[in-house]
């Protein structure tokens, strides 16, 4: 797979979506920076494992009700505090963070902002019209084939890295339990 955009456009388009997300979040306290700096390194040492060489940047959603990840084109990963919640152990987030970086990795999420633009006729190259492409676009998840390969390849990452595979294992058994509730 790959984008018709460039890594640099890719990026500039993710870094611009990434601090109109961002800047929506309540200001920074000590413990919610500490946490995220943990996200930071786990994400780090999975991303080292990535094909692309992009310059993978994590940042927390500090809401509870956000049981969610998702990742933006160029290296912006989101997690939210409720899937952080959900786990019990670095394994698990090893693997959720793989799996976000796999979106990046294999173009899924640059392909989807390209579709958005073509759907909506937006140029991509007006930073007005970027930022307004909504949050839920990237929360909404992908084909059923996009979703395998970045478990598939999410938990290679992981594993390079040195994280267990039963994170990978446990996360799936906690989602499939929670869509079912």
């Amino acid at each position: 797979c790959s984008s018709d955009l460039s890594d640099d456009r890719e990026t500039r388009i993710g870094d611009e979506l990434a601090q109109q997300y961002a800047s929506a979040q309540p200001a920074q306290t000590a413990e919610r920076a500490a946490m995220e700096r943990y996200v930071n390194e786990v994400g780090g040492r999975v991303a080292a494992h990535a094909k692309r060489r992009l310059a993978f940047r994590f940042h927390l959603i500090p809401n509870v009700d956000m049981i969610n990840a998702f990742a933006l084109p160029g290296g912006h990963v989101f997690i939210g505090q409720g899937l952080l919640d959900q786990m019990t152990s670095e394994d698990e987030l090893a693997f959720v963070l793989g799996h976000e970086i796999e979106h990046i990795d294999h173009y899924h999420a640059a392909e989807r902002v390209q579709i958005e633009a073509q759907l909506n006729k937006l140029n991509l190259d007006i930073v007005a019209v970027v930022t307004q492409i909504p949050i839920s676009l990237w929360q909404a998840g992908y084909s059923k084939e996009q979703e395998f390969e970045a478990d598939r390849e999410g938990l290679r990452i992981a594993a390079a890295a040195g994280y267990s595979p039963q994170g990978a294992v446990n996360m799936l058994e906690r989602w499939t339990k929670l869509r079912s509730e």
